[in-house]
């Protein structure tokens, strides 16, 4: 087993159309505005960026994004990933029932050398760090949706 691998999947049901959360995922730089783990997303020019996140453990991971499939029409927002991470994420939104469902995926490989030090006794620590990152951002995001609903 490569201990350095992860495979990560997270649903977040939300209560908006997925035309709205859509519009708001295909914006990174505002990730920040919304989700606290996410420190900091830096543009560099048409498909590319540099984001910077924390979670609860005390370490910065930095990561290059390139992206790799916007599709509005399917609801799908897809980066390869480089740096601390080098793999790929996608977003996929869907209709269900009243809003939808935005679906992520992750599969990356640790190249951060904190990480792949305890790479086998923290395996747990991580993903649960993961979890809670990805927690923290969903309802992030139900904070912002609603305030955008409040000024619409």
């Amino acid at each position: 087993m490569n201990w350095t691998h992860y495979r990560f999947r997270s649903l977040w049901p939300l209560p908006a159309p997925p035309a709205t959360v859509y519009g708001v995922l295909e914006r990174p730089e505002e990730y920040p505005r919304w989700w606290r783990q996410v420190r900091e997303v830096e543009a560099r020019g048409g498909v590319h960026g540099v984001i910077r996140i924390r979670s609860l453990l005390p370490y910065d991971m930095t990561i290059t994004a390139r992206e790799v499939r916007r599709d509005p029409r399917a609801g799908v927002l897809e980066i390869a990933m480089s740096g601390d991470i080098e793999g790929w994420a996608r977003w996929t939104v869907t209709p269900a029932g009243t809003g939808c469902l935005a679906r992520y995926d992750q599969v990356v490989d640790v190249n951060k050398p904190l990480l792949r030090r305890f790479a086998v006794p923290g395996r747990p620590v991580f993903r649960a760090n993961h979890w809670l990152m990805m927690r923290a951002g969903r309802r992030g995001l139900l904070a912002y949706l609603g305030r955008l609903s409040e000024a619409v």
